[in-house]
């Protein structure tokens, strides 16, 4: 799969037996939908976050293309303890983060005693650039 911001090849990369799409260009990030769910599994805030993610019609961003359907993605903006904007396909192929973003989200997730998907994530797909 190319890249929806740069067109370059993404890597696969398999953490927890999810599968995710890597650009090693921009470093953006695409999960599959309910991929992200499942990397919020243990999360006590899962149900309330993903309940903060809301369409924003206002977002200055330039919409870019889903990599799978090629439809132009919504801008969704995700507010917590800080507001991250992502983009998500509006044919529920799944979401892209741009570099630093999905640790964004994850981070809004509290996870009590077990910090290993935080960590993980920051680790390889931290802000980059």
């Amino acid at each position: 799969m190319n890249c929806p911001v740069c067109s370059e090849p993404m890597v696969v990369l398999e953490l927890d037996q999810i599968e995710v799409d890597h650009c090693l260009n921009c470093y953006g990030v695409w999960l599959d939908s309910g991929e992200l769910e499942l990397l919020l599994e243990g999360s006590e805030n899962r149900e309330r976050l993903m309940e903060a993610f809301k369409n924003d019609r206002g977002a200055a961003e330039e919409k870019i293309r889903c990599p799978i359907c090629s439809k132009k993605m919504n801008k969704i903006l995700v507010s917590g303890t800080r507001r991250v904007l992502i983009d998500s396909c509006p044919a529920n192929d799944g979401l892209w983060f741009d570099s630093g973003e999905l640790l964004g989200i994850v981070e809004l997730g509290d996870f009590p005693g077990d910090r290993r998907v935080i960590d993980l994530i920051r680790d390889v797909f931290g802000k980059k650039g």
